[in-house]
């Protein structure tokens, strides 16, 4: 298949559109490689694609829309995977408008491109941080998610919304998948496992916030990218016993769904310092904090319907995925 990857020289973007090449797609990749975090580690990431054979880069935004209405045209993918955004729940706090310029205006030049060239699916990134406020453990997409507590956690669930209104009104397919805190090699140098290796490493004292009780779901990179193959291979489909009179927010009488990939093991912070703390042969300084605006004290992901739609439960843990993390941390920085 043509496949157009958006955020594809960033941490999930780069790692999909390389396993979708190895299978043998065409992968369609954009980036506006902008500078929120080292931009020499996204372009790292893209020389890896750049060596595969059916691998095409465009440089653009997706708030671009003369851009993304050319690449539609130009390329006439087959199906989407729109991972670009911006991301991060504390930078929403002090830059608010990119998170409407990215998430909201790109999003929406996505689904016009999606509507408009006959695109066959479009699995689009959502996050846990839809669950905001909730506290019923594990967090389920069946559940309401109406009170987000940052821009960053509204506007993805303004883009399950919108998903929702496309796939109603043009039949267009769509799937979101809310990510459960990411890790592993190639990550992303704002999360925190990054950030706590190389303070480690430096010998200099991490930021330990909710004072390292708060509990994650944790998620290696490849158990991410499993899902969103497995997902992107499964075209969303009307649920035939859906009703209007006890709606379910995960699927519709449209070609939409909803899935949590996580690996359904919530790991206590404190934990998982003390794995990173094992892996580096290092003890931290730790700088104990209270819970920080925007962030919620615990993620935990039922993964029933992932498991039941395509057959995938995430299953690597966190002492297996964060060794891989330290070993490529070590080589690529050479420390």
């Amino acid at each position: 298949m043509k496949i157009l990857v958006t955020g594809a020289a960033g941490f999930i973007g780069a790692a999909l559109s390389l396993r979708l090449l190895d299978r043998g797609d065409d992968v369609i990749g954009l980036d506006n490689l902008n500078d929120y975090y080292d931009v020499r580690l996204k372009e790292a990431r893209l020389a890896r694609l750049q060596d595969k054979k059916g691998f095409t880069f465009v440089r653009a935004s997706l708030e671009d829309r003369a851009a993304i209405e050319d690449l539609f045209r130009t390329h006439k993918p087959q199906r989407v995977v729109n991972l670009a955004a911006q991301a991060g729940v504390r930078y929403s706090l002090e830059n608010p408008q990119a998170y409407i310029d990215s998430n909201i205006v790109g999003f929406t030049n996505i689904l016009e491109g999606c509507r408009h060239h006959g695109v066959e699916h479009l699995v689009y990134a959502s996050s846990s941080s839809v669950y905001g406020a909730n506290t019923r453990m594990p967090f389920s997409v069946h559940h309401n998610v109406d009170h987000p507590v940052s821009l960053y956690a509204a506007s993805k669930k303004a883009n399950e919304l919108m998903a929702h209104t496309y796939s109603h009104l043009f039949n267009l397919p769509t799937t979101g998948l809310r990510f459960f805190t990411v890790y592993g090699p190639w990550g992303r140098p704002d999360m925190a496992l990054f950030m706590f290796t190389k303070a480690i490493l430096a010998g200099k004292p991490i930021d330990v916030f909710n004072y390292g009780r708060h509990r994650r779901d944790f998620t290696y990179i490849d158990d991410i990218v499993e899902g969103v193959i497995r997902t992107l291979d499964h075209v969303a489909q009307p649920d035939p016993v859906w009703s209007g009179d006890d709606p379910d927010s995960a699927t519709s009488t449209a070609p939409y769904r909803l899935y949590n990939i996580g690996s359904n093991r919530p790991v206590e912070l404190l934990r998982y310092i003390e794995v990173l703390e094992g892996c580096l042969g290092r003890k931290a300084e730790k700088n104990l904090l209270p819970l920080q605006p925007g962030d919620v004290p615990d993620t935990y992901a039922d993964v029933d319907a992932l498991v039941q739609d395509v057959g995938y439960r995430p299953s690597t843990p966190v002492e297996e995925g964060v060794k891989r993390f330290v070993d490529w941390y070590r080589t690529f920085y050479q420390d």
